[in-house]
């Protein structure tokens, strides 16, 4: 008997940190602000989608040069393009889900890595995780 408690609270505490690890966006989140691509062409801000449990991230500022690389891919308004979609926690630093690119008009599978409360990497994919390609985005102040 005491074995079977001692494995039920085992289980319950493991289940407890894994919820928490896997917890949705909140107030206070570093992953949570404003960000810019490395280029400098680009501001997102990152926070919870509706309903609160992912995360989102829309285009809150960006250059001419990237406007005019967007109109000649068909976004007309990327002000207010919502650039990360759909990002759920897969542990205390990483998120996975949806980037899109409105140079090329497209969404490819993602992954956000908070490398530390001012450093993000973020990764799309082509086919099903592999032909990656990274970029390291800065917190803006």
């Amino acid at each position: 008997m005491r074995f079977v408690l001692a494995a039920l609270t085992i289980v319950v505490a493991s289940n407890a940190m894994a919820t928490e690890a896997l917890a949705p966006p909140m107030a206070g989140d570093p992953v949570l602000g404003k960000w810019s691509n490395p280029k400098g062409t680009l501001a997102v801000q990152t926070a919870p989608c509706r309903g609160g449990s992912l995360l989102c991230g829309a285009i809150v500022w960006a250059s001419e040069e990237a406007m005019s690389d967007a109109r000649d891919a068909g976004v007309n308004q990327l002000i207010g393009t919502q650039l990360l979609t759909g990002y759920r926690r897969t542990s205390q630093t990483n998120w996975s889900g949806t980037v899109y690119i409105p140079d090329m008009g497209r969404s490819f599978s993602s992954r956000i890595k908070q490398n530390s409360p001012r450093q993000l990497t973020i990764s799309g994919c082509l086919i099903g995780g592999f032909l990656c390609k990274s970029q390291v985005w800065h917190r803006v102040a």
